[in-house]
């Protein structure tokens, strides 16, 4: 039986029961910091309950939906995700929180993938690289989200994340740098993506921007804290938790997000790509988490002679249609879409030596990108087709429910 402490860095939080070799949390003990229980776990009249603090565990680990997770299931010594985070104690780069053995002891600043060395070991099997000897599961790559091949690797002393696309263009690391480009010049705060190549493969790259003392909180958790009136819709809800919490300019933020997303018509911004951070020790919050993640743009997965066409466009998190989203903007009083001349060009040379993308497939890319920020203009220059925050019509049957799609 193991009995475990969860702790918020140095922080002992809850005592909790998990069998070896279940991932479960079958039972909860002495709660020490109510406080500091992860936000989005459900609490009431004092008693966390154990169902949703399962949730929040289970969804720490890596997705039954990741690119490469047969290669760990099929792997001789077969590791099953939901037993893999215990073999690193639950601990990430996007959090502080982790489980303590109660026959251990261990201390956070000893483990934490932060201050202390990682094995790549659990990466490079997702990555399909054979891996020899006796393997060791302290890895960050137990905990990360996501569907795409990813794996997270320290240079010069600094945690990155490596990140592929997807057949048959592998196109989203490219998407990424693209992003940056836009938010760069639209000064759009992010975390940078550059590109490199390995095995002929594209690969994404980004420095985490979650320190030793800060965590990311998604906009799932989040909105989890509350509970949606069946009037508020999921737009309204978000705002309202993040108002609650102390989360400084959010409509703002939201603002930009929403319109770089119409620009790049990015179709899976899904609640657990963005959020807020926070400090671990204070519980301060310390306001809206850079923007990340935007490699499911640009028409990625679609023809070529189907980019630039809407009719099979998702949209998340708000809304199911860019068109409809975009009308949530309350300003574009921040936005200067001149900064945007010539970025073709500089998307033109980044995509003249893709691996996998002819130059059909960069063209329209580029005249389509024109298109959407021409098109965004019009928008902005009309303001009649743009509705205030407060001239919103709840339309909960238009609203995305909560998924938590990664």
């Amino acid at each position: 039986m193991g009995n475990y402490t969860l702790m918020h860095k140095d922080i002992p939080v809850i005592d909790v029961t998990i069998p070896e070799g279940s991932g479960t949390i079958i039972e909860i003990h002495d709660v020490h910091q109510i406080d500091h229980v992860p936000i989005g776990v459900n609490i009431a009249n004092g008693k966390i309950w154990r169902q949703s603090l399962n949730s929040w565990w289970r969804n720490r680990r890596i997705p039954a939906s990741r690119d490469g997770l047969r290669n760990l299931t099929e792997h001789p010594d077969f590791l099953d995700p939901d037993l893999l985070m215990e073999k690193c104690f639950g601990l990430s780069l996007s959090d502080q929180y982790w489980i303590n053995p109660k026959k251990k002891s261990l201390n956070w600043s000893d483990i934490n993938f932060f201050e202390n060395e990682f094995s790549e070991d659990v990466g490079n099997i997702l990555f399909g690289t054979p891996t020899e000897g006796e393997l060791d599961l302290m890895s960050p790559d137990n905990t990360s989200d996501g569907w795409l091949k990813k794996k997270w690797k320290i240079i010069d002393g600094k945690r990155y994340l490596i990140k592929a696309g997807s057949a048959p263009a592998w196109q989203e690391p490219y998407n990424e740098v693209i992003a940056t480009m836009i938010m760069g010049r639209l000064g759009i705060h992010h975390t940078p993506y550059t590109l490199i190549t390995q095995d002929e493969y594209p690969y994404s790259i980004c420095e985490t921007f979650v320190t030793p003392n800060t965590e990311l909180i998604t906009a799932w958790y989040i909105c989890q804290s509350e509970k949606r009136p069946n009037h508020v819709s999921v737009y309204q809800h978000y705002l309202a938790c993040c108002e609650k919490l102390g989360v400084g300019n959010i409509v703002n933020e939201i603002d930009k997000m929403i319109t770089l997303d119409y620009i790049i018509v990015n179709e899976d911004r899904h609640q657990n790509n963005f959020g807020i951070l926070r400090e671990v020790d204070t519980l301060e919050i310390l306001g809206v988490a850079p923007i990340y993640d935007s490699g499911s743009s640009l028409w990625f997965d679609h023809l070529t002679h189907e980019i630039g066409s809407t009719k099979r466009l998702g949209c998340k998190p708000f809304k199911n249609k860019h068109d409809d989203q975009i009308k949530l903007v309350k300003s574009f009083d921040w936005l200067d879409l001149s900064r945007l001349k010539g970025i073709d060009e500089e998307i033109g040379e980044l995509l003249k030596n893709a691996i996998y993308i002819d130059g059909q497939r960069r063209d329209e890319i580029i005249r389509a990108l024109n298109v959407r920020i021409a098109k965004l203009e019009q928008i902005i220059n009309n303001q009649s087709n743009i509705y205030s925050v407060d001239d919103i019509k709840d339309d909960v049957a238009k609203d995305i429910a909560y998924s938590g799609n990664k």
